[in-house]
């Protein structure tokens, strides 16, 4: 019988890593542009409040999550070609973006949106598996 756990040493760690590290960038420099776009442009922090009210702001953090997840399909497919990608891969994904984002988030940064809770987690998985849903059969 052989050990389920035995193929995480194959998976392709250093890509998935700097893939993850590589989305948690782009979600930070996301997360600047729309502070900065909320001071600096009339109207943007009005559309944030209403966002951001009580009645659309589990959709909107859900929102954000999946494409969080997405994006970190999308980076792999196009800087790692050559990669190929598995049902595996895209957990190991899942785990890899959501370490980056909760390291980002333990940062003494000055913008810090988004942090790892359940909602975030739960979207990740949900925009990787659906952005890769044609690697599921692999």
């Amino acid at each position: 019988m052989s050990n389920p756990l035995r193929q995480l040493k194959y998976l392709p760690w250093l890509s998935l890593a700097l893939t993850g590290f590589a989305t948690a960038l782009m979600v930070f420099i996301g997360e600047v542009i729309l502070l900065v776009s909320a001071q600096y442009v009339p109207g943007v922090a009005n559309v944030l409040q209403i966002l951001f009210s009580p009645v659309l702001v589990m959709v909107v953090w859900f929102a954000i999550a999946f494409g969080i997840g997405t994006l970190a399909v999308y980076w792999l497919e196009k800087v790692y070609p050559r990669l190929v990608i598995t049902a595996g891969v895209l957990w190991a994904l899942v785990l890899c973006v959501i370490l980056a984002i909760l390291v980002k988030s333990l940062l003494p940064l000055t913008v810090n949106l988004v942090g790892v809770d359940q909602i975030l987690m739960a979207g990740i998985l949900v925009g990787v598996f659906w952005k890769g849903r044609r690697y599921w059969r692999r």
